[in-house]
């Protein structure tokens, strides 16, 4: 068995040492495809491979979802700002994903109205106007309200903000991003596909018609095509493999901050900004808003975290708008994530394309690098990169419901039966987090002791259970605040008996 020490040294180690030379070979499995890394891109193109039916192993160093997949501003969008910069096949094809999402994770990925108030030295109205013609446009067979000009009957809608202005509602979606890149990966184990989290490349060699990869559990293993999904690591992983990339990177800081809520409702806002930009301000956990986000160029993914300018400039990009005002002090919480976008060229971080790129170098066997996208084009990526490979089978994940997603029709009834013992506001966030798998994490149970131990704000032992059994989660962390977001409601002292019941 290799020891932490030797795995730390190798792990360093840009020019790995192969284990068979190390000596402690613990055997060989030959795959058809070895993806690295477990964000959204990785998990997608992992389900559609393994419905296909490929053998397939997927590794990531961290947990699921651990960086860029749980960072992002938790929408479902075709954005409406691509529009600016002549991104029209980006916010088609964003438009037709929204729908597909919305039919095949609708526990997951709900409709959010967005409200867009009039910013005249920014935008003039008709432009503005124009943009949410061209996407009422595209999304002209989709399945939400077309936008519209708010008037005296929207009050409520328009109450929050701080001045009398003209604006505008048009129709999105909001999505819980984590949960959406784990149902990924379940799907895809389902279907036949290894997960393992934990688990970093060591280094990879072509050897004859294969890839020779070396993990970081100890394992030897070959597959005939690679994929580097590593997100902001796409370099270092080509580095690993020996591969010169043909196309780089800009990594792209963003910042999201949550103070308790500004508004009652669950409309979300658009808010622009005098640099051009544009943040949201979003409704989030029932108690909470979100606001973001940033975009500050970074040299390095290593350990984002939000700075005191970026605070200043989400808490002014709010008070521009909003009756209630916020300053730093008023922020609860916070997050940021590297976003590893495509390098188009442009000259600043807000116009570079949020559109995906893949490189595939057929040097020996194939490796297939990823470059940008965004949460919502996922799917769409995940078919294309697959198909680049050559992979063929059937193609459902248009159509094949993510787990939990197959809503039948008496599964609103049977919630109702779940709230004659369940409190409202638990069978709520239950089954928007698992859909119908619902029914098998409860089990047999018909009373709230029946699902164990419970740790404080409605998380009990049955859940933990099923995060660690069927959703992969291996610590505290991952539990609270990938799989759900308890992590924020949670006293300090309930998180640590979460952490000491993971052991």
């Amino acid at each position: 068995m290799v020891s932490p020490k030797e795995r730390l040294a190798r792990f360093s180690s840009i020019h790995a040492v192969s284990v068979s030379e190390a000596g402690y070979t613990l055997g060989m499995d030959a795959y058809d495809l070895l993806i690295i890394g477990g964000g959204i891109n990785g998990a997608a193109i992992a389900r559609d491979a393994a419905i296909r039916g490929a053998k397939v192993l997927l590794v990531e160093k961290d947990d699921l979802a651990a960086h860029t997949s749980s960072a992002s501003s938790k929408l479902i969008h075709g954005g409406l700002r691509y529009l600016e910069y002549g991104e029209f096949r980006l916010v088609r094809e964003s438009l037709q994903e929204r729908e597909i999402l919305l039919r095949t994770a609708p526990h997951i990925v709900r409709p959010l109205r967005f409200v867009l108030p009039q910013a005249k030295r920014i935008h003039p109205q008709w432009m503005v106007r124009a943009g949410l013609y061209l996407y009422d446009l595209f999304s002209l067979r989709g399945s939400l309200p077309r936008s519209r000009r708010l008037g005296r009957r929207d009050a409520a809608l328009l109450a929050p903000l701080k001045e009398r202005r003209r604006a505008l509602s048009y129709r999105d979606a909001w999505v819980d991003d984590s949960r959406l890149t784990i149902l990924n990966a379940i799907d895809a184990a389902e279907e036949g596909a290894e997960i393992a989290t934990r688990t970093a490349l060591v280094g990879a060699r072509r050897e004859g018609c294969v890839w020779r990869a070396d993990l970081w559990d100890g394992r030897s293993v070959e597959a005939k095509a690679m994929v580097n999904a590593a997100g902001p690591w796409v370099s270092d992983i080509l580095a690993r493999a020996g591969v010169a990339g043909r196309s780089a990177s800009r990594l792209v800081k963003g910042s999201h901050l949550a103070v308790a809520a500004l508004w009652e409702g669950e409309q979300g806002y658009i808010l622009q900004q005098p640099d051009g930009r544009v943040v949201f301000a979003l409704p989030w956990l029932g108690r909470f808003t979100l606001i973001g986000t940033t975009d500050v160029p970074v040299e390095r993914a290593e350990a984002p975290a939000i700075t005191a300018e970026e605070t200043r400039y989400l808490c002014d990009a709010a008070n521009r708008y909003f009756e209630r005002q916020v300053t730093p002090a008023d922020v609860l919480s916070s997050y940021s994530g590297i976003r590893a976008l495509y390098d188009d060229g442009a000259l600043d971080a807000k116009s570079v394309t949020r559109d995906w790129h893949l490189d595939l170098d057929e040097n020996g066997p194939p490796i297939l690098s990823v470059y940008g996208g965004k949460i919502t084009t996922a799917r769409a990526l995940a078919r294309r990169a697959v198909d680049r490979l050559g992979i063929e089978g059937r193609r459902s994940t248009g159509s094949k419901a993510l787990p939990g997603g197959d809503l039948y029709p008496d599964f609103v009834e049977w919630l109702g039966q779940l709230s004659t013992w369940m409190p409202a506001d638990l069978v709520t966030r239950l089954s928007q987090a698992y859909g119908t798998r619902l029914a098998e994490l409860i089990g047999e149970a018909t009373n709230l002791q029946q699902l164990g131990r419970h740790f404080g704000g409605g998380l009990y032992e049955a859940e933990l259970k099923w995060m660690r059994d069927r959703e992969f989660a291996r610590t505290a962390e991952d539990a609270l605040f990938r799989r759900s977001k308890l992590g924020l409601l949670l006293s300090q002292q309930a998180q640590q008996a979460v952490e000491r019941w993971f052991g």
